[in-house]
């Protein structure tokens, strides 16, 4: 059941990230400023379309790799995985869950640090100020889903020296 809900999450961050992309893409200068001075003025830029295509870049190496292990999961091609995580056990659905919620979740962290690219190209626009609260979001966001991750591992590991696996 909560796996349903971290894909629409899943799903919703990658429209999330998307939007946020394209829309700081055409409000970019020729230049995209990653690093500023204590006066505002640029100190490191990159051009707006090597900051594009390297987002997307990035944005799909990590979706890939982390949408693999749940693929694999879910569609029950690996046979170790297969055994491990049967049809009908609870940590199958919390391991999915906390998968696509994860990528979810760095969807979001990238959409936020796309935007904060935004806005210290556009200055004038807005200020990186008045967001920093999701800067410090999103590192805590995903500690605590590595904790949970943890959790549930142990929680598994538990299970299986119990022998409680269903076959």
């Amino acid at each position: 059941m909560y796996t349903r809900f971290a894909k629409v999450f899943y799903f919703l961050s990658i429209g999330l990230f998307l939007f946020l992309l394209l829309y700081v893409y055409a409000a970019l200068p020729e230049f995209a400023t990653y690093v500023v001075n204590e006066a505002g003025m640029p100190l490191k830029q990159v051009s707006k379309d090597s900051f594009f295509y390297g987002t997307v870049a990035l944005f799909l190496v990590y979706n890939l790799l982390l949408i693999i292990p749940a693929k694999l999961i879910e569609m029950k091609i690996n046979v170790s995985l297969k055994k491990l995580f049967p049809v009908g056990d609870p940590y199958r659905d919390k391991m999915l869950s906390w998968i696509y919620s994860f990528i979810g979740i760095l969807n979001i962290a990238t959409a936020v640090l796309v935007f904060y690219i935004h806005s210290l190209s556009n200055q004038n626009e807005i200020s990186s100020s008045e967001f920093s609260f999701f800067f410090y979001l999103a590192p805590v966001l995903m500690l605590v889903w590595v904790l949970v991750l943890f959790y549930l591992l142990a929680g598994k590991m538990k299970q299986v020296r119990t022998g409680n696996i269903l076959s």
